[in-house]
Parts: C-alpha cells; sequence; structure tokens
C-alpha cells in the first residue's frame, strides 16, 4: 500500500465523517475516490490491520486515533499549500486545490511549518474549510448553512464551498459571487427551488444545483 493512497484514504473517511457526522460507507468512499467496491474493502482491510480504521462489514469505516492524526496532518498540509498558492502565487482559487492534491503527500513538516508561519497561522483555507493545527485541534467555526436553506428576506455571507469544483468555483469568480461576499435573498421559486439573491447592486439567480453546493453564514437581522 502506498502512502500517498493510505493517506488519500484516510482524509477521504475524515472529511466524510466531518461533514455528514456518519461512519464512512463503501459505497461513498468509492464514489469518492473513483474505484471499486471491492478495491476499498481489500484497502479497509489493510488498514484495519495497521491499527488506522475501525472496520466492520454494513457498519462503514471509522478512523483510529492514529489515523486521525493522519488525515489531520495530510488535510493540513493540503489546505496550507492551497492558501500558500493562492496568496503567495496568485493561482485562482479554482486551481490550487488540485496543485495541493500533488503537494499535500511530499512536502516534510519543516517545511510546511514554514509555509504556516510565513502565511501567520491562518485557520481557514481559500474555499472556507478550518486549517487544522500542528496539535491536530481545528480553528472554531462559525455556525454556517447550505445556502438552499437559507431564508427570502435575511441576509448572509457566503464563506464555503466545494473546493473539488472548479466549474462551480470559475462561475462563482465569474459572476463577482467570492468567499466574505454578503448579499440577501430576495426571492425564492416554488416550482425549481432557485434562488434570487442582491449583492453589490447586482441581482444574481441561483439554481438548486448550486444552491446545496455553498455554504453560508447568517447575518444578524
Amino acid at each position: 500500500m502506498s502512502t500517498i493512497s493510505k493517506e488519500n484514504y484516510l482524509k477521504v473517511i475524515f472529511n466524510h465523517k466531518y461533514t455528514s457526522g456518519g461512519n464512512a460507507s463503501t459505497v461513498k468512499l468509492a464514489q469518492e475516490l473513483s474505484v471499486s467496491n471491492a478495491a476499498i474493502s481489500d484497502m479497509a482491510k489493510k488498514l484495519s490491520q495497521e491499527g488506522l480504521i475501525s472496520y466492520k462489514k454494513y457498519k462503514g469505516m471509522e478512523l483510529t486515533g492514529e489515523g486521525e492524526k493522519i488525515a489531520l496532518n495530510v488535510i493540513r498540509r493540503h489546505r496550507l499549500w492551497e492558501s500558500f498558492l493562492m496568496k503567495v502565487l496568485d493561482l485562482p482559487w479554482s486551481e490550487v486545490h488540485d496543485q495541493a492534491e500533488i503537494l499535500e503527500h511530499h512536502t516534510s513538516e519543516f517545511l510546511i511549518d514554514r509555509i504556516e508561519e510565513y502565511l501567520n497561522f491562518p485557520e481557514f483555507d481559500p474555499h472556507g474549510h478550518p486549517i487544522p493545527k500542528k496539535n491536530g485541534t481545528l480553528p472554531k467555526s462559525p455556525k454556517i448553512i447550505v445556502l438552499a436553506n437559507a431564508e427570502v428576506g435575511c441576509e448572509y455571507e457566503l464563506v464555503q464551498v466545494n473546493d473539488k469544483d472548479n466549474k462551480l468555483i470559475n462561475y462563482l469568480s465569474r459572476v463577482g459571487l467570492i468567499l466574505n461576499t454578503k448579499f440577501e435573498v430576495i426571492d425564492k421559486l416554488e416550482f425549481d427551488n432557485s434562488l434570487t439573491v442582491k449583492f453589490e447592486n447586482k441581482t444574481l439567480s441561483i439554481s438548486q444545483k448550486l444552491s446545496e453546493s455553498v455554504f453560508v453564514k447568517p447575518l444578524k437581522r
């Protein structure tokens, strides 16, 4: 088992629990990693033997303490690289994820510590995801909701997007709806659940698919 594949599996298992709150199923992991269910089962057995996950058939996978430590470390490297590539090298936020996927597996602790210090210890990456600290803890995140659940007449701030969807990020960049943008939901159509939002003297229609892919922080009325 290569170090890269091990780190990717552990990272996906952690992210699944962080976003959904439950154990990662074989089917979900197979979809996420684009491999067969059989390949996931084989990897799960190996990771279980190494003491990195707890795995019971039909009950999904859960990281052990050591497995979570490795997952948080690779996530930390990934998100710090995203921040460095965007803030220092000025890469678009739609491109930094793919580059960080490569760099996260080939970075020493010394270098990633220096990058974190150079960036003045950022707490969130360019897509709004929390960056684990060196000790494995996560910064306190604001209460967020998926945009699809926003209410008409209320104001929100865009705080997190799916970093794997380049087309989504490119579209948001093109229309000017970027991270930390504040806007008001002014309408919601019942027949297709699309939203109309207003920001910076512009109005924008947002499809249900898009509204289910971004997260917002409610602002005080």
